[in-house]
């Protein structure tokens, strides 16, 4: 899996966002590093298409946002939320077996 997807994932876990939400986490999240708005919308797009995400309409506490009515909201669908689950089993058994091998140090 692709990180910026794992990360977008992970972004929509707990709430449905809008995309610039997404993008002001998902870059929170690599450390600041700018995500180039193509590659960002591209992704959302595969994702959707994947059935990893879905549009949904905006949270009853946007309704004080002026822009909330024109922003496309997304949240995870069930087959996304199986995808980042497996992703992060994948990944800890990854660090688990780093740690065996000493190629990590234990927390």
């Amino acid at each position: 899996m692709k990180p910026l997807v794992f990360e977008i994932l992970l972004a929509l876990a707990d709430r449905p966002r809008h995309g610039w939400d997404l993008v002001g986490d998902v870059e929170a999240r690599l450390g600041g590093e700018t995500l180039l708005p193509g590659n960002f919308y591209r992704t959302l797009r595969r994702m959707l298409a994947d059935g990893l995400i879905e549009e949904t309409t905006a949270p009853k506490n946007a309704a004080d946002d002026f822009f909330a009515e024109r922003r496309r909201y997304f949240r995870l669908t069930t087959s996304g939320e199986s995808v980042a689950r497996a992703e992060a089993r994948r990944l800890a058994a990854l660090v688990a077996d780093r740690r065996t091998r000493r190629l990590l140090k234990a927390r």
